[in-house]
């Protein structure tokens, strides 16, 4: 394929921030029909649509996205480029567009995004099932995905940023009914689980197996803040990572130690190296303090 026009990469990356081309055209001071005719041009050379219509406006498509995304980065290097010659300070935000997967607690999350926030590095966040986002990130819509479990190559490179315990929670009541025999104690005890599309149920449901355990399912969670909620106000038993116990509510206590399960997190890029520097801080961060001492 030749190399792509400069000038109808640019004309794409305005229609895309201003969602249509009469706007893009008039900050662009050219016509509509030109606009159009390179934007088709465009899509031809890269041979997918950038754009689908919406009442109005356009909506950019998955490729369109991601094209979007390294022209964001080609004309931000580029101002950056200027700027340093002319001897100025930019003072932009650094970027990040994080992938969370939906095994993730979001309080391990937040905690190992924390580093991020503090640096007042600009988040884009998108939390779904580690498929879609490791193929998000293939497509550079994303610079990393966190995850609960590695993505075995493809490539992408699986940096651990850590381990933990996993230990039972419950009420002060139910916790103390349960610590005496556990684990045993928990054969037929009122246990609320993650969903079963998660590598952690799947590790939990194989610990039950393995120690004669079936507790009695009370419900199942996609959101483990709903999770918590609902063990707080006594509706059972639940299963979480030793590293966010600092952040767990108020009235849960431990019941017992899962020994020889842990919680293990990644993150995920398509470089071997993490060369992000917004990625790198919050990996030392983790690797440092999160699961440093657990």
């Amino acid at each position: 394929m030749s190399s792509l026009n400069f000038h109808h990469l640019r004309h794409f990356w305005v229609v895309a921030r201003e969602g249509s081309v009469s706007r893009a055209a008039a900050k662009l001071r050219i016509t509509q029909p030109t606009i159009s005719e390179q934007l088709a041009e465009l899509a031809d050379q890269l041979g997918e649509p950038l754009f689908r219509r919406e009442g109005r406006n356009l909506v950019l498509t998955e490729v369109g996205e991601a094209a979007a995304k390294v022209a964001d980065e080609i004309f931000a290097l580029g101002d950056r480029l200027v700027d340093t010659v002319r001897g100025k300070v930019t003072g932009r935000p650094l970027r990040l567009a994080v992938g969370i997967s939906d095994g993730v607690p979001k309080s391990i999350a937040h905690r190992i995004l924390e580093p991020a926030f503090d640096a007042r590095v600009q988040l884009t966040c998108r939390e779904g099932a580690p498929a879609k986002l490791l193929a998000d990130l293939g497509r550079h819509i994303l610079d990393v995905v966190i995850s609960d479990a590695p993505s075995h190559g493809n490539g992408t490179h699986d940096h651990l940023l850590g381990e933990c315990g996993i230990a039972v929670w419950g009420t002060k009541r139910l916790a103390a009914e349960l610590r005496v025999g556990f684990p045993r104690s928990l054969d037929g005890a009122p246990f609320l689980l993650p969903s079963a599309n998660t590598g952690f149920r799947r590790e939990l449901d194989a610990w039950f197996v393995a120690n004669k355990v079936t507790p009695h399912v009370v419900g199942e969670f996609d959101d483990d803040a709903l999770l918590a909620t609902v063990a707080e106000a006594g509706g059972g038993l639940y299963a979480a990572p030793d590293a966010i116990a600092k952040a767990r509510p108020r009235g849960l206590v431990r019941a017992g130690t899962i020994r020889g399960l842990r919680a293990h997190y990644y993150a995920i890029t398509i470089d071997r190296k993490l060369v992000h520097p917004a990625v790198s801080l919050v990996a030392g961060a983790a690797r440092a303090r999160l699961f440093g001492k657990t």
